[in-house]
């Protein structure tokens, strides 16, 4: 007989998936029908061969949300789709020959038979790839429309250089030094590139973090990484090759202390400067050398300051002095212009730097007791500046010397961000094509709109040869200017993928439009995204671009809202033995052979009952194997009560049995919902479920409940569990109660269950548990006092020793503190 009660997720959770499949059950139309809406949706992933441990969090989170609004009568847009253009198949493709389409289809595919028999809850008639032409002829529209703008501009400009990739790498792509991607050296480059202009909306992504509910660490990422700064900006020339170099400071009141030039490696004009002098070998042996160091190694207040004299000179604007100019590791291209002023007198790295090499110290600010052996960077009087501004206080002298540079024309009041415009050229194949054509009468030729997609042509050589793969394909390279009819050629540079990712969660509101990216008013009905679900790790670079696309297209006139997305929840990772998760280290997670062998809902169940979700976890194999006991048990109570007991409703006489598991079933409620409703506590609501579990085979075993109330404890854990492990869910509420447990409202806790004359009341010496006892509900705090430390556990621990004081938490513990 037991047998027939075997939890068997082999057989369930298909059962289940067929009916949602056929049904169509998570599709949701456009069309209002009184309800109210909401979009949930996690970070698409990047197809790149099985789903991964983080995608079966990341996508169970969002699907507890997802159902938890369904059930409270929302119609919610739950889609998904894959960022399927980039680094990863090229390189795929350059070791196998296989075509990147068709190992990107594949992966594709994978992952679309695993998200499906993980029961994830998606709207599939929304799906696409962003490598599809019906997605990237959008992408490159909305190029156009930044294009015609002056948005999307080209220029030269020294840039991240990947030798083996091959390829430019964006700033945030270069770690200490090396290709984020494949670990290599990077060099740099002075290139033509195509750029967004995204730093002409820095004030507005800063005050706008203030609109939405975000974590606050990451608005403090997204806030740093702007890094906005007051300041003047002041020109020095280089009278040797005429060049004006200007300077951003926030410290103009010490310009009169200024005493040498630092440029940072990166410095488009450092090669430049040292071309053909007796410097240029030396010069280029540090530049190289640097760019293996991280910026966070080399702005390290700690480290020991390096540098090469170029050999040239800069003029002070306020003083005529000349300054001698240096390259150093110290000085970031991303603060600023990449070069600056150093005043070693009043600033701690230009001292180590000024003392390192015999630089003149020249104190301007009073206030310091030996700027020789010691910066001040202190406020104070100026002195040894100029008869007009020594002896005032620094910070008004410091507005009069930017007034006197405004109107002599050598520097003015500015505001500076770290924040640089985003670099979108990859000498890639893979990926979305620029929709550019290039003319030696015309210039630079935006292709018709009628011409779109440009479709990305197949070629023999993916291998990056230090220009695209794409100018080898002379074909289609080849073209007749769309301004003259003369002979052109198409930009052959394609797009970062990061651009593909910066509006694809406005498609999926109207995913089959041919004739828009979207419909405004459909658009209009679903935007902004109520919930976005994601890795921390996008919180710069994914978030800040999809913002600034926003905001751009928004300006533009062709959406109505400011942000993408108005909530943001960033989840922890999965760790193995404490360490992340890699190939190299052996420890990776399949989710696909806990499936195999527990089924999808434990490992998703487990998965959010590890810990908070927003905190990295460590995985554990005894943890499977105690939420897989968990399910089958409540399973295999729900069929063994739905075939043994009476479908009745609850009798007029309750009895004690039945109290218990009705005041358990409805605190489960109340504690689930809590936990769910905004805090995603999903741990603590998983552990409720337990608790109400454990309550009812106590009952079944110990007590003699009515099959009334039996079934309704049984069937409120059923729907309870059902965000979490929605195929058990579904098989034991349709077992007790002969319905579908997602057409059924969300349940609601009945006040009067919730109260009790008495609960368990935790009693606590030093912090320890030390014993429990009950406590009446409605006990003052000495009555609570006196009845834990009138216990002999708690006195067996405070024998002999001095009571210093008695924490009481009312309605939950006593903590007796001793010593």
């Amino acid at each position: 007989m037991a047998e027939s009660y075997r939890y068997d997720p082999s057989e369930i959770e298909p059962r289940w998936q067929r009916v949602w499949n056929d049904e169509h059950t998570w599709e949701v139309s456009n069309e209002p029908d009184g309800r109210e809406q909401a979009y949930v949706l996690e970070m698409l992933p990047y197809p790149s061969g099985e789903p991964h441990v983080g995608h079966l969090k990341n996508y169970s989170v969002g699907d507890a949300v997802a159902h938890f609004r369904r059930r409270h009568g929302m119609r919610v847009l739950h889609p998904m789709g894959y960022d399927a253009f980039g680094l990863p198949a090229e390189n795929h493709a350059i070791s196998t020959g296989q075509h990147p389409r068709e190992s990107t289809n594949a992966s594709i595919a994978s992952f679309q038979r695993q998200f499906r028999e993980w029961g994830i809850s998606i709207d599939w008639s929304r799906e696409f790839g962003t490598h599809e032409p019906r997605y990237y002829r959008w992408t490159q529209w909305i190029f156009l429309k930044l294009f015609e703008r002056g948005l999307a501009y080209r220029a030269e400009a020294a840039v991240k250089w990947c030798p083996h990739d091959q390829t430019v790498l964006a700033n945030e792509q270069v770690i200490d030094g090396r290709c984020e991607r494949c670990g290599h050296l990077v060099e740099v480059r002075q290139l033509e590139q195509w750029f967004f202009r995204i730093t002409d909306y820095a004030d507005r992504l800063l005050d706008d973090l203030d609109t939405i509910e975000w974590p606050a660490h990451v608005k403090t990422m997204q806030r740093n990484w702007i890094g906005r700064s007051e300041g003047a900006e002041v020109t020095f020339r280089n009278e040797e090759l005429g060049i004006d170099y200007p300077v951003f400071t926030t410290r103009p009141d010490t310009l009169f202390g200024a005493t040498f030039f630092v440029m940072a490696p990166e410095h488009p004009d450092v090669f430049r400067l040292v071309e053909g002098t007796e410097q240029e070998q030396a010069v280029h042996e540090y530049v190289n050398h640097v760019l293996t160091e991280g910026n966070e190694d080399r702005g390290d207040a700690e480290r020991e300051k390096t540098g090469v004299f170029l050999g040239r000179h800069v003029v002070n604007p306020v003083n005529g002095e000349r300054l001698p100019m240096y390259v150093a590791d110290y000085v970031l291209m991303e603060y600023g212009t990449g070069a600056i002023m150093a005043v070693p007198a009043h600033d701690a790295r230009d001292h180590e730097f000024a003392r390192k090499f015999g630089l003149p110290i020249r104190e301007v600010v009073a206030g310091g007791e030996d700027v020789q052996a010691e910066a001040y960077t202190g406020d104070g009087p100026l002195l040894n500046s100029h008869p007009d501004f020594d002896g005032l206080p620094n910070r008004e002298a410091l507005e009069r010397i930017v007034a006197r540079l405004d109107r002599e024309g050598k520097g003015h009041a500015s505001v500076n961000y770290r924040l640089r415009d985003w670099l979108l050229s990859r000498q890639r194949y893979w990926g979305c094509p620029i929709p550019i054509i290039h003319c030696e009468r015309c210039g630079i030729v935006p292709v018709p709109e009628d011409q779109l997609p440009v479709v990305l042509p197949d070629v023999a050589d993916y291998a990056p040869k230090g220009r695209s793969p794409l100018a080898a394909a002379e074909d289609w390279v080849n073209v007749s200017c769309p301004s003259c009819g003369g002979p052109a050629l198409r930009e052959t540079d394609t797009m970062d993928t990061f651009v593909d990712s910066s509006w694809y969660f406005m498609r999926y509101t109207d995913a089959d439009n041919d004739e828009a990216p979207w419909d405004p008013e459909v658009l209009a009905r679903w935007m902004p995204v109520d919930q976005y679900i994601g890795g921390v790790e996008h919180a710069i670079l994914h978030l800040m671009y999809a913002r600034f696309f926003t905001k751009a297209l928004a300006d533009l006139g062709y959406l109505n809202f400011q942000e993408p997305f108005a909530r943001l929840f960033t989840q922890g990772m999965i760790t193995r033995d404490g360490a992340k998760m890699s190939k190299s280290r052996g420890n990776v997670i399949s989710p696909q052979t806990y499936i195999e062998r527990y089924g999808a809902d434990t490992a998703r169940a487990y998965i959010l009952f590890i810990g908070p979700p927003d905190q990295d976890a460590d995985w554990s194999d005894a943890g499977v194997e105690g939420v897989h006991r968990f399910l089958a048990r409540l399973w295999r109570m729900s069929a063994e009560t739905a075939d043994q007991t009476p479908d009745h409703p609850l009798p007029d006489e309750l009895s004690e049995a039945d109290e218990e598991l009705l005041r358990k079933a409805h605190w489960a409620i109340e504690k689930v919902t809590n936990d769910m409703a905004g805090r995603f506590a999903f741990n603590t609501a998983i552990a409720a479920i337990m608790e109400l579990t454990n309550t009812i085979s106590k009952q079944r075993e110990e007590g003699d409940p009515s099959p009334g109330a039996l079934r309704f404890a049984l069937a409120t854990a059923a729907s309870l569990l059902f965000p979490f492990a929605p195929h058990t869910a579904a098989d034991a509420h349709q077992l007790l109660t002969g319905r579908r447990v997602w057409e059924e409202p969300w349940p609601a806790a009945e006040p009067r269950w919730l109260e009790r004359d008495t609960y368990e009341l935790v009693c606590q010496v030093n912090g320890k548990v030390r014993d429990r006892v009950l406590a009446p509900t409605g006990a003052a705090r000495e009555e609570l006092e006196a009845l834990c430390l009138g216990t002999p556990k708690v006195q067996a621990h405070i024998d002999g020793k001095d009571v210093v004081k008695v924490v009481v938490v009312p309605q939950r513990l006593v903590n007796v503190v001793v010593r």
